[in-house]
C-alpha cells in the first residue's frame, strides 16, 4: 500500500458510537493533519467561484466541465451530486479541481428520464449517492480505469440501483431521478440525523447497518467534513431504508475494526486524477474503496463492502455494458 495512505490509516482513531434503530455511526479522526487548504462544492457555489455546466450545447451524459476563477482549489466528491442542465449527475470520483482551472469531469446520470435544459448551470443538489450505491459506481469505475484509463462508470447499474431504491421506498419519480427518491425520504432522514450529531475533531464516519459494516469515508479538513457531514450521514442512512430492521445484530466495534484491517491488504492501483493528486484504487475480498492524494495527503478516501451493493445495485450484463461503452 502507498505509504502516505497506510500512515494516514494508521494514524485514524475511532469515537464513541452512535447507535439509532439499526443503524451505528461510529465518528472518525485523523491525526496526520489536514493538509493543503480548498473550498467544498457548496462553499464555491455560495460564492460564485465556480460554474459547472454541459461539455457543450449538445452535452455528453458522462462528461461535465467545471470552470474554477477562483484562488483556492475546489473540492468535489465521489457521489456528490449536481442538479439541473440537461439531467442531474454524479461524480465519478473525488476531484480536486485546480484554481483558476476549466476541467472537465467524469460523472454519471441519475436522471434517467430526462435530456432537456431546466438551466445554463448546474446547482448543488445537497444530496450525495447512498453508499452502497457508490460502491457498486466504485467497482465499474475501478474496472473501467484498468481497461482503459478512463473513469467511467456502469451507467446501467447506476440506473438499476436509482429504479431500485425507488420501488423500496415506494416513490413514483417521472424521470427516474435519484434526487425525487432522497426528496421524498427526507424526513425519515432528517430523523436518523438528529441521533448522529457532529462531533469535535471528526473528519470521517463508519456506518453500519443491521450490524454490518456498510462504508467509511474520510475528508482530510475537519471543517470541510462539518459541511458534508449531513450529506455523508443522509448517504449511508439512506441504504438503511430499503431494509427491515433486524434483532440480535451486534453493533460493536470489533466490527469496524475488522474492517479497518481488510483495507491494507487490499490490491492497489494507481493512476493521474483529472484535478490535483494521484487517485488510488483498491480491491479486496468484499471490499472496494478508493483514496485521492494531493501535497503528501490523503484529501479524501472512502472504502464500501461490496456483497450487498453488488445484489442491491443488480450490475447489468456484460452485454449492456459493452452496449453502453460503444454507444458513448
Amino acid at each position: 500500500m502507498e505509504t502516505t495512505i497506510k500512515v494516514y490509516l494508521e494514524g485514524l482513531t475511532l469515537g464513541e458510537i452512535q447507535i439509532h434503530k439499526h443503524v451505528a455511526v461510529i465518528p472518525v479522526m485523523a491525526t496526520n493533519g489536514s493538509g493543503p487548504d480548498y473550498l467544498t462544492m457548496k462553499e464555491a457555489m455560495d460564492r460564485r467561484l465556480i460554474q459547472i455546466g454541459e461539455v457543450g450545447e449538445s452535452g455528453h451524459v458522462p462528461e461535465l466541465k467545471v470552470v474554477n476563477s477562483g484562488l483556492k482549489p475546489v473540492l468535489l466528491l465521489d457521489g456528490e451530486e449536481l442538479a439541473g442542465a440537461k439531467q442531474n449527475r454524479v461524480l465519478n470520483t473525488t476531484v480536486l479541481i485546480r484554481e483558476e482551472s476549466e476541467t472537465i469531469i467524469p460523472v454519471s446520470c441519475t436522471e434517467h428520464g430526462r435530456w432537456s435544459y431546466r438551466s445554463r448551470y448546474f446547482e448543488e443538489s445537497c444530496h450525495i449517492m447512498s453508499a452502497r450505491l457508490r460502491g457498486v459506481k466504485n467497482a465499474s469505475v475501478h474496472e473501467n480505469l484498468k481497461d482503459r484509463r478512463a473513469f467511467v462508470s456502469d451507467q446501467f447499474a447506476v440506473w438499476d440501483g436509482i429504479r431500485f431504491q425507488a420501488a423500496a421506498n415506494k416513490v413514483d419519480t417521472p424521470t427516474g431521478a435519484m434526487r425525487d427518491v432522497l426528496k421524498a425520504k427526507q424526513e425519515d432522514l432528517d430523523d436518523f440525523l438528529e441521533h448522529f450529531p457532529l462531533m469535535d475533531r471528526q473528519n470521517g464516519l463508519l456506518v453500519m447497518v443491521n450490524g454490518e459494516v456498510v462504508g467509511m469515508d474520510v475528508i482530510s479538513r475537519k471543517e470541510a467534513f462539518a459541511l458534508l457531514h449531513s450529506k455523508l450521514v443522509k448517504s449511508y442512512v439512506m441504504d438503511a431504508l430499503t431494509e427491515m430492521p433486524k434483532k440480535g445484530k451486534d453493533t460493536g466495534m470489533m466490527k469496524a475494526a475488522d474492517f479497518l484491517k481488510k483495507i491494507p491488504v487490499c490490491g492497489e492501483s494507481a493512476f493521474d486524477s483529472v484535478g490535483y493528486g494521484r487517485d488510488y484504487r483498491y480491491e479486496g475480498e468484499g471490499l472496494v474503496g478508493s483514496a485521492l492524494v494531493h501535497e503528501g495527503t490523503v484529501i479524501h478516501m472512502a472504502f464500501f463492502q461490496t456483497g450487498k451493493a453488488r445484489n442491491e445495485g443488480r450490475m447489468s450484463s456484460v452485454n449492456r455494458r459493452r452496449a453502453y461503452r460503444t454507444n458513448q
